[in-house]
C-alpha cells in the first residue's frame, strides 16, 4: 500500500464524539484506472462535506470489464499534500489488493477522517476542500511498479 504526494494516515479508530468540530471540510473523490486494467472504477458520490473528527465514508464501485479474473493495487493520494498528515483511514479496499473475476462489479468502501490536530496548524486554515484520489494498478504489472518506485525516490 502506498500512497504519493499527500500519503494519508492509518488509524485504529476514529476520534470520539466529543472530539469532532464544527468546522467542516469538503472531501472530493477521484478514481482513474491505468490504460493496463479494463476496469471501471468511480466513486458513488463525487463530493461529501464532514465535520473534523467526524467519521466519513465513501463507497467506489469497481468492474471488471476484462474476459478473465485480474487482481489490482490501487494507489492514493490527497491534495493539497500538506493535508496528508490529517487525513486518517480506519478502513480502506487499498490496504490490500483486489481480485474480480470475468464481469465481476464490487463495492469497496474506506472509512476515514480528518484529524482534530488540523484546527492547532495554522498552515492548514486554508484548507476547505481536500481532494483523495485513487488510481487502480494491475498487481503484476511493471506500471505498478515503476509508480511504486517513483513515489519511493520522491521520499
Amino acid at each position: 500500500v502506498t500512497g504519493y504526494g499527500g500519503t494519508t494516515q492509518v488509524s485504529e479508530f476514529a476520534p470520539s464524539e466529543d472530539q469532532i468540530l464544527d468546522r467542516e471540510i469538503t472531501i472530493h473523490f477521484n478514481s482513474d484506472t491505468n490504460q493496463n486494467i479494463d476496469w471501471d472504477f468511480r466513486p458513488d458520490k463525487r463530493q461529501i462535506t464532514i465535520k473534523i473528527g467526524q467519521q466519513g465514508f465513501m463507497s467506489f464501485k469497481a468492474k471488471n470489464n476484462d474476459s478473465v479474473p485480474v487482481t489490482g493495487t490501487a494507489i492514493y493520494n490527497v491534495t493539497p499534500n500538506k493535508a496528508g498528515e490529517y487525513f486518517h483511514k480506519t478502513q480502506c479496499f487499498c490496504f490490500d489488493s483486489q481480485t474480480l473475476m470475468p464481469g465481476q462489479e464490487m463495492d469497496m468502501p474506506v472509512v476515514f477522517f480528518i484529524d482534530p490536530a488540523i484546527i492547532k496548524d495554522r498552515n492548514m486554515d486554508d484548507v476547505k476542500t481536500i481532494t483523495l484520489s485513487y488510481s487502480f494498478f494491475r498487481s503484476d504489472s511493471k506500471e505498478l511498479d515503476s509508480a511504486m518506485e517513483a513515489f519511493y525516490n520522491d521520499k
